[in-house]
């Protein structure tokens, strides 16, 4: 049994990989402003992760050897152009650096898709993502950050003796998404019995379950899996298809507006390759989506 340092613990995928952590009979400690009654733990540590002497105490007194790194800048829509990103981005280099210098041996930061060319040239029609081949050029200061931190910290582990990888999170839906996101939106207004706005929907795009998110991050924290890697479900789904699925779980497909909200050009296609998360690390993602879409509206219908 390892002891795993969780930053993010209390946000949406924290608690899920938290979980997922705890299944694997790891002794989690947590990082929070707040410790919620709702999150099981062995320990919760509060500190300022911009704050570099908060960042050295905190891994001397959480003694983990393996570190599951989540928080970063978050706001919904604003964290794309966030000038907080640069802080993060600092932040993350001196957190994992601290924790090898605390005796840490394996550490996992959540990174993100943005960090892939999204262009038809670049990622193909089928529009798959795959670590090894397409390109990492994100066009976003958020995908930027992200993708200068991976490359810093891949360069500085292959230096040291520290165990490092990135997961690359693409589209995580479920239990605890912050309300203004796609699928929590949908589902809150037509459980309300009020209109769902929806854009046209035509872009497609891997979402996970954040329950098959957590596995797979708790998964590739307890492998020896470095570089980056993939997590998402492997399938593409338009955004059309998960609003229309929730409207027939829920029973109002006479509430759903497709169309109503404008569109911007959000890029072509885009799914994860999966076959290093399946092959290497050795996790499928358990829900599909109609699945995966029923469980979150059962757990918002019971707030």
């Amino acid at each position: 049994m390892s002891c795993v340092l969780v930053t993010g613990a209390t946000g949406f995928v924290g608690r899920s990989a938290i979980a997922a952590l705890r299944l694997r009979g790891h002794e989690v400690h947590g990082v929070a402003r707040t410790a919620p009654d709702d999150v099981e733990v062995h320990a919760w540590h509060t500190a300022n992760l911009l704050d570099p002497p908060a960042v050295s105490k905190l891994v001397r007194d959480a003694h983990a050897s393996h570190m599951l790194h989540l928080a970063w800048t978050t706001k919904h829509s604003w964290f794309w152009s966030d000038p907080a990103n640069l802080a993060w981005a600092r932040a993350t280099c001196g957190l994992v650096d601290a924790f090898a210098e605390a005796g840490g041996i394996r550490a996992v930061m959540t990174g993100s898709c943005a960090q892939y060319d999204w262009g038809v040239e670049a990622i193909g029609a089928s529009g798959l993502a795959c670590e090894t081949v397409t390109p990492r050029r994100p066009v976003t200061l958020y995908g930027h950050a992200k993708q200068a931190t991976t490359d810093l910290l891949e360069a500085w582990s292959t230096e040291t003796e520290m165990s490092y990888a990135t997961a690359l999170l693409f589209f995580p839906y479920g239990p605890y998404e912050k309300p203004e996101r796609l699928v929590p939106s949908v589902t809150r207004s037509l459980l309300a019995g009020e209109a769902a706005l929806v854009t046209a929907g035509t872009q497609i795009r891997d979402f996970i379950h954040v329950d098959d998110c957590g596995a797979a991050l708790a998964a590739l924290v307890d492998s020896e899996v470095t570089g980056a890697v993939n997590v998402g479900s492997g399938k593409g789904s338009s955004v059309a298809d998960v609003a229309n699925t929730i409207a027939r779980i829920i029973g109002r497909e006479d509430l759903l507006r497709i169309g109503t909200l404008p569109s911007s050009d959000e890029g072509p296609k885009v799914v994860a390759s999966t076959t290093r998360l399946c092959n290497e690390v050795g996790l499928a993602p358990r829900y599909d989506l109609e699945t995966g879409l029923r469980d979150t509206v059962e757990w918002w219908r019971d707030l």
